[in-house]
Parts: C-alpha cells; sequence; structure tokens
C-alpha cells in the first residue's frame, strides 16, 4: 500500500474490527522519541487507505500516563497523515451531556502533570498557538457525520485531562463543576498539542460513559461502567468514522497544516543539530 491515509483513528482495539476494513497491513515504526503503542494498522474504509492506532496497546496495557503520546503522533506523521479523529471515553461533568451521548469538545484544559507535552526541547524552542486546539473543520465533518448516523451528540465544550489512572474523588469532580468543565478524561493531554505542533488537523469523538462522580442520583464511574457504554457505542463509532471518511476532500486544506509557520523562535545558527535532526520531519520545510 503506497497511498497516504486520509485520516488516522486513534483509539480502542473494537474500532478495527470493520468488516470491510480491506487490505489490511501493519506497520511496526519506530521514532526518536520511541516506538508507538502498536503496531498501526492500515487498510482501505469506503475506498480509501486508513490508520488505526491502538492507544493504550494491544489489549489496554499502558495506562494513561504511559502512553507514548509523542512517539504515536511522530508514527502517524511519517506516514503522510494530515488529519487524525480521537475516539475516547469520558465522564460528564453536566446534566445535559448524558451517558451514551457523543461530545465533540472545543476547548480542552491540561490537569496533567506527569507528560511530556510537547516536540520542542532544549536547543530547539518553538512555541504554538492552541487557543482553539480542536481543528474546526474536521470537527464540522465529525459533527456531519455523527448527524447522518443519528448520533446523540452535542458540539462544544471544554474538556479537562486529568493524569490518571485513578478517577475523581468527589471533591474533585465537584471542583471541576465549579470552573466551568464540561467533561473528563485522561488522554486528551497532550495528544492534541502534539498534533498541532505536527501541524495535523485533530478532533476528538468522545463517548460519555458516566457522570464521574458527582450526580447523586446515578452510578459513581467504574471501569465496568465504561467498558460496558464503550461497548454499545462500537458500532456507532465505526459508522461514524466510515461517513467522516467519505466526506473527506484530498483537496481540502487547513490552518492546523501550518501550525508551525511562526512558531519557531530559535535563531536558525544556534540550533542543535541533533535536534535539528531529529525534528526534521516536523520543521524541515521550514529550515531548509
Amino acid at each position: 500500500m503506497n497511498e497516504t491515509p486520509v485520516l488516522a483513528v486513534i483509539g480502542g482495539s473494537g474500532l478495527y474490527a470493520f468488516e470491510d476494513l480491506k487490505e489490511r497491513r501493519e506497520y511496526d515504526l519506530d521514532t526518536p522519541f520511541g516506538k508507538p503503542s502498536s503496531p498501526i494498522t492500515v487498510g482501505y474504509l469506503q475506498g480509501k487507505p486508513v490508520a488505526f492506532l491502538a492507544r493504550h496497546g494491544f489489549g489496554h496495557v499502558l495506562s494513561p500516563s504511559d502512553v507514548p503520546y509523542r512517539a504515536n503522533i511522530y508514527a502517524l506523521k511519517s506516514l503522510g497523515i494530515t488529519r487524525v479523529v480521537s475516539v475516547s471515553a469520558c465522564g460528564s461533568l453536566r446534566e445535559a451531556y448524558a451517558p451514551g451521548h457523543i461530545i465533540i469538545p472545543n476547548q480542552v484544559f491540561d490537569f496533567t502533570h506527569k507528560r511530556e507535552r510537547s516536540f520542542f526541547e532544549a536547543g530547539l524552542v518553538a512555541h504554538v498557538s492552541v487557543a482553539d486546539p480542536f481543528c474546526s473543520s474536521l470537527s464540522d465533518l465529525l459533527e456531519e457525520s455523527l448527524k447522518e448516523v443519528n448520533a446523540n451528540y452535542h458540539r462544544g465544550g471544554t474538556y479537562i485531562t486529568i493524569e490518571g489512572p485513578r478517577f475523581s474523588t468527589k471533591g474533585e469532580s465537584g471542583l471541576y463543576r465549579l470552573w466551568g468543565m464540561d467533561i473528563i478524561g485522561m488522554t486528551a493531554s497532550p495528544e492534541v498539542f502534539l498534533a498541532r505542533e505536527a501541524e495535523m488537523c485533530y478532533t476528538t469523538m468522545a463517548h460519555v460513559t458516566d457522570y464521574d462522580v458527582w450526580h447523586i442520583a446515578e452510578e459513581s464511574v467504574n471501569v465496568e461502567l465504561v467498558v460496558r457504554t464503550l461497548m454499545e457505542n462500537i458500532s456507532l463509532a465505526q459508522e461514524t468514522i466510515k461517513k467522516m471518511v467519505e466526506k473527506i476532500d484530498l483537496e481540502s486544506s487547513c490552518s492546523c497544516q501550518f501550525g508551525l509557520e511562526n512558531a519557531i523562535i530559535t535563531n536558525p545558527n544556534h540550533i542543535d543539530p541533533k535536534k535539528r535532526e531529529k525534528l526534521n520531519l516536523l520543521i524541515g520545510k521550514y529550515l531548509d
């Protein structure tokens, strides 16, 4: 398969069970940031090449803090991919966002503290703009696709990313609600920021599995509840992805694909040669 995938899907292994995903191949890649969570599966869906990456590894062996986010995004970038849809579970911090609903967030609040958040380190500094972290164009495409499969969805909301792997206390959950957060999960950050640094369009299909622990009348979040709701939504997620693939216009472009254009601040004459080589995939077009 020589064609560049038109879309990458980052999510759980259940998403890969498309009966009509043809000519599957696995790419066992390595990157300057280590190996990605899993080999990348590429196949044809709706006649177009699509890539799938298991965020937590095959069999869900990686905790949210241990996911190699930089390696994952870099590996997808190395395949020439410019569009990424994340499929993830989340808890709801709002009454209206009920379990079973799907949220397309437009903002993120990074409340993690253990993760590498950027490709850029000492020797090569860049300040990427993430005022609007999710790609509005790809989110539009996701919304159109959710409408066509009759999903119960909401457009907009702030996704707070906590470190995990434990769930929240009631005190924490109540505070997040006071802060104005809408949904809660463990994987949006730094994935969304790294995608912007890699000049990729990125959107999230967040499946509400629970009301976290704040809702007095509902069951508090637990693994069984999360898995059960996610499994019920696998088919819906698959149908939505198929619709997205159908709608992708290969001739379209987006400002996300120029996210580093004015972000690199280090004087080219002072860039660490090793760092330049390490990040050439991301910055080469601006320094050559």
